[in-house]
């Protein structure tokens, strides 16, 4: 990544550079893209670059960086509406048919999804890794973007990333008492969305039903991937509207109108704390070209959810990081 102010990022100082991937996440919470999160972090980076010779350490060098990355992601959300997922917007699911394609909302309407490699952290113990990977996770992004924007930097910051009161205070230039009355705020519409993270290990039971799932989408054997998914499973495809409930209906949907996707290749990554399968799709002309990633959400043995980002013009796996062709 490049800035215009500065050059390339790794000529930054070093002590700025090694908050980079926590701050990502910060922003990638609080904004609900990992692109306008990349963003945000760059600007961060760029004024704290310009100020660090006038920066007296009265506090530690990660708060500073908190508190810049805070008023670039506040002046961000300024006048924006919400980011959300498909299933927020539409009541009844579609039926699995190409006219439910119709309706279509340019990506800045939608969550956007994130690599974890990305926003979680390396080198934390077991438990705060579960914490940080629920924190990710996409139901829960999609909730904050229900908070306004400095009751959803208070949450953030206390209940995710654990800070003081006092701490958050000082960051928001606020009150104890109002950062505390924030909090009990956002946490009543977390409670009424029913989007509070509960954190969970990612077993070997997760990591052999991937397998089974990469080996059924690859050889496009839809009887034995239905048998992977809930009766009840749900599937949404941004930036469509629609969204598809049953087992049966998503199956009857790739048997029709998504059969343009056998003899697909894929790719197993993890984004948003979940299992999630980088597809590429048969181009014209030979090779495969990125067509979506699949975030899967695994309750009890089995998928629950398939939040299919699709690639079409957006960049989106390149401006993941993802191969930009299967060869």
């Amino acid at each position: 990544m490049t800035s215009v102010a500065l050059g390339p990022t790794d000529q930054l100082d070093p002590r700025l550079l090694e908050h980079r991937r926590e701050l990502t996440g910060y922003c990638y919470r609080m904004l609900g893209s990992s692109f306008d999160a990349e963003d945000a972090v760059q600007e961060t980076m760029v004024r704290a670059w310009r100020s660090l010779d006038g920066f007296e350490g009265r506090s530690a060098l990660r708060s500073w960086l908190y508190r810049i990355a805070t008023n670039v992601c506040l002046d961000s959300l300024n006048g924006r509406n919400r980011r959300a997922l498909p299933m927020d917007l539409a009541g009844d699911p579609y039926p699995p048919v190409p006219a439910s394609l119709a309706g279509r909302r340019p990506p800045t309407a939608w969550i956007e999804p994130v690599l974890d490699r990305q926003v979680l952290p390396e080198d934390a113990d077991p438990a705060e890794q579960a914490v940080a990977r629920e924190s990710i996770r996409l139901a829960f992004v999609a909730a904050l973007q229900h908070l306004p924007p400095r009751q959803r930097a208070v949450l953030i910051l206390r209940e995710v990333l654990r800070w003081k009161a006092d701490e958050v205070a000082g960051l928001l230039d606020t009150t104890v008492a109002s950062v505390n009355s924030a909090l009990q705020r956002a946490r009543s519409t977390l409670a009424d969305l029913d989007a509070r993270p509960a954190p969970r290990s990612l077993d070997s039971d997760d990591r052999e039903l991937l397998a089974k799932y990469l080996d059924a989408f690859e050889r496009y054997d839809i009887e034995a991937f239905v048998q992977l998914l809930h009766e009840d499973a749900t599937q949404h495809m941004p930036p469509f509207e629609m969204w598809l409930r049953g087992a049966a209906d998503i199956g009857t949907w790739m048997r029709g109108p998504g059969s343009e996707c056998a003899n697909s290749r894929v790719l197993p990554v993890w984004a948003n704390g979940s299992p999630a399968v980088a597809q590429y799709r048969p181009r014209a002309g030979g090779g495969h070209e990125p067509w979506g990633l699949h975030v899967l959400e695994i309750e009890d043995g089995k998928v629950a959810h398939i939040s299919s980002f699709l690639d079409l013009d957006s960049g989106l796996f390149v401006k993941l990081g993802l191969p930009a062709a299967f060869d």
